[in-house]
């Protein structure tokens, strides 16, 4: 038969050395714990609503930022790349007819509101002419463009639309295009 340990006598001191096991407080209750976790998906209060409105601008303000100085980072896919940014550089450097398309449309319209034919006439057959020059210009620039970027670049790696890019960039008023202009008129990219 086994023998059971002897008895501790009560006027013994308990060691203090010993720790206590457990987390050392009581188990909530499943309504607790479901009390602690209830919070709304979306924070309801104006302030949330208020600092998640001031975020977002300050976000869209730097990239906005950031796409004007033609930072890689926050331009659009149409507008990333060396070459795209050589194409810029290309056509930001030069004087093009398409920046005073809107400039001629504008004086068009005034002509048009002279109660005389002959105004009114002429002026749209000098804007079509106008027009025909622009389109001219713009494939110049297109060749042009394409040509220099096969120099830089290589003759196969050019990549497709370039010289549409570069074309589409030659209508847009200077002060107008995003990415800003980099470069002084001149200036033309090595």
């Amino acid at each position: 038969m086994a023998k059971s340990p002897a008895p501790v006598p009560n006027d013994t001191p308990v060691a203090s050395d010993v720790t206590a096991s457990g987390k050392g407080r009581a188990t909530p209750s499943r309504a607790e714990q479901e009390a602690a976790r209830k919070r709304p998906l979306v924070p309801d209060t104006k302030e949330a609503k208020a600092r998640a409105r001031a975020e977002l601008a300050a976000q869209r303000e730097k990239a906005r930022v950031g796409m004007a100085a033609g930072d890689e980072r926050y331009l659009p896919v149409r507008d990333k790349g060396p070459q795209r940014r050589f194409a810029r550089d290309f056509v930001d450097a030069g004087w093009h007819l398409g920046e005073g398309v809107m400039p001629f449309m504008i004086l068009v319209i005034v002509l048009t509101l002279v109660p005389n034919g002959f105004f009114q006439y002429w002026s749209f057959v000098a804007l079509w002419i106008f027009i025909l020059f622009v389109i001219g210009d713009m494939i110049i620039t297109s060749i042009r463009v394409k040509r220099a970027a096969k120099a830089k670049f290589g003759e196969g790696k050019v990549e497709k639309g370039l010289g549409w890019y570069s074309a589409m960039r030659t209508v847009q008023m200077r002060f107008m295009r995003l990415p800003k202009a980099q470069v002084k008129r001149g200036q033309y990219p090595a």
